[in-house]
């Protein structure tokens, strides 16, 4: 598929919000796609290792993200939520992606052996998430409910980290995701 061509976005800096720097990354400016990058590469390298015992699959998954960024910046939507959250979503993608090709180590395999890997029962789970019923309840929710759940329970973020991650305040947080739990059991039953 062709990607649209986006107009120029006003020139960027390191103080350019996030918003704007996928604004100008939409518009193919290559320098704001670097400011992304070495503004959110870090922390996204750290959490996905957290996940993944292999640094070679993290960094695969770092890459696939900002890759996807380039090619898919215009489909990021401010109001839809935060842009380190949208972020976050494509990182933690592509780390499952790039898991689920043959030869790949999990949490936890620490043994580095040709012993076939048995993926954890939460490794399962979030494989299987975006899948079943619980992808489709997911996909229902509004886009800040969802950012809660995927940052609470799919991250392992504690509500006063996820309140950081998606620039509201933690009162604002524990509300979504009150909401957010409500909502999913309405849509589960």
């Amino acid at each position: 598929m062709r990607r649209r061509r986006q107009p120029p976005a006003a020139p960027v800096t390191e103080q350019s919000s996030d918003a704007q720097l996928l604004r100008a990354v939409a518009a193919e400016d290559m320098g704001a796609l670097r400011l992304l990058y070495l503004r959110h590469a870090p922390w996204m390298r750290l959490r996905l290792a957290r996940r993944c015992a292999d640094p070679d699959a993290v960094d695969a998954a770092v890459q696939d993200t900002f890759v996807a960024v380039w090619r898919d910046a215009h489909r990021y939507r401010e109001g839809g939520g935060e842009a380190a959250a949208w972020l976050w979503t494509i990182a933690f993608r592509r780390l499952v992606s790039t898991l689920r090709r043959p030869g790949q180590r999990w949490v936890g395999d620490a043994t580095g052996g040709d012993d076939e890997t048995v993926p954890s029962a939460e490794d399962l789970v979030l494989l299987r998430i975006e899948h079943g019923d619980l992808g489709a309840a997911l996909d229902r929710l509004s886009p800040e409910l969802r950012a809660i759940i995927q940052a609470t329970a799919l991250d392992g973020l504690t509500v006063r980290e996820a309140a950081l991650l998606l620039g509201v305040a933690e009162g604002t947080a524990k509300t979504r995701l009150m909401r957010a739990r409500a909502r999913l059991r309405e849509l589960l039953a």
